[in-house]
């Protein structure tokens, strides 16, 4: 089979590699869709890893089951989680499935930039998810990342009285835009310094948006009745981005780390300034629960979540390097969808 390997960010080669064996408690599953996360683009946090095949937003369809796999057949339509959790550790039973040493172990192999994928016998059991007809392959590929945004917003406590202030319009921002929507926040700022995405969080709900160069926290005080921002939510890895969202969270507010920094900053502010009298939250969301799925898919199936209208490329296996370019650049792009069959 091909396999887009990944060795930096400007070099992904279509290679072939064996098509996984399976065992009896697995499956085989032909992707036809994987979404390229920013995560991917995170050279530094890759580069000591390589070479390797990435994707983890996969979908595709049921070609061979183990023997032993009884609640599954060929040709089921599936979306697939890579990392899944234990369920039964002390993270998982507080409620933190996300830091789970399992989950952190865990991934189906060789991953989503592939043809096809071995999907173990745990991730069968805690991490698959059967696509109603009505959910599109590609519309499939939001289930991972949506369930990130469902899990960081419940974190930060969100509710529809909370102005929210989100910092970067990648698809996360845009996520995190449309479900903070979806549960009828008031009032919804964004900031971005590209104008596409900025008009994107505009079409799917903000109130108001910034270029990131023209934003700051007394223009937020202006026109959010004289208050910064109940909950900041951090989607840009900037170092000016991460000293915006402390300047703009309000007292009693919450700051939800979401997206990595850069890997070199350092928190040098002043304690006493920030949260001290103040009663603010800093806070960081990592990944999605096996619950976060299901309700990921449970919005996406509703159209409570629409994601279509996301996607702004399509490309075959051959130029998954081109998808990386677009991701990196962060440009004119949002949603970038790999088809591996094509």
């Amino acid at each position: 089979m091909r396999v887009a390997m990944y060795y930096k960010n400007d070099d992904l080669r279509i290679e072939e590699m064996a098509t996984p064996l399976i065992g009896s408690e697995e499956i085989l599953l032909r992707v036809w869709a994987s979404g390229i996360c920013g995560s991917d683009v995170m050279q530094w946090y890759r580069i000591h890893k390589v070479p390797l095949v990435l994707g983890h937003e996969v979908s595709g369809e049921i070609v061979e089951i183990g023997k032993a796999v009884t609640a599954y057949k060929n040709g089921d339509r599936v979306a697939v989680s890579h990392h899944v959790p234990c369920g039964n550790c002390h993270y998982c039973l507080n409620g933190h499935e996300t830091v789970c040493e399992v989950l952190r172990k865990t991934n189906f192999f060789p991953g989503g930039f592939s043809e096809y994928i071995r999907v173990p016998e745990i991730n069968l059991k805690q991490g698959i998810y059967i696509l109603p007809e009505s959910v599109s392959y590609e519309e499939a590929t939001f289930i991972e990342p949506l369930a990130c945004v469902l899990r960081g917003q419940r974190l930060a406590q969100i509710n529809p009285y909370k102005s929210v202030l989100i910092i970067g319009c990648g698809i996360a921002g845009l996520l995190h835009i449309k479900l903070a929507r979806a549960i009828a926040v008031k009032n919804l700022i964004a900031t971005d310094i590209e104008d596409f995405r900025l008009r994107a969080a505009k079409s799917f709900g903000a109130n108001l948006v910034f270029n990131a160069n023209e934003y700051s926290p007394q223009e937020l005080r202006k026109i959010n009745s004289g208050y910064l921002a109940d909950v900041v939510i951090l989607c840009a890895g900037a170092d000016s981005a991460v000293k915006c969202a402390l300047e703009s969270v309000e007292r009693g507010g919450t700051v939800l780390i979401f997206s990595a920094t850069n890997p070199g900053l350092k928190f040098e502010k002043n304690i006493n300034d920030i949260f001290w009298r103040n009663e603010i939250t800093l806070t960081s969301s990592y990944a999605g629960s096996p619950q976060d799925h299901s309700e990921a898919l449970e919005l996406i199936r509703t159209n409570k979540i629409v994601v279509k209208d996301m996607i702004t490329h399509r490309l075959p296996l051959s130029e998954t390097g081109l998808g990386f370019k677009l991701v990196e650049e962060a440009r004119e792009s949002l949603k970038v969808i790999i088809e591996p069959q094509k």
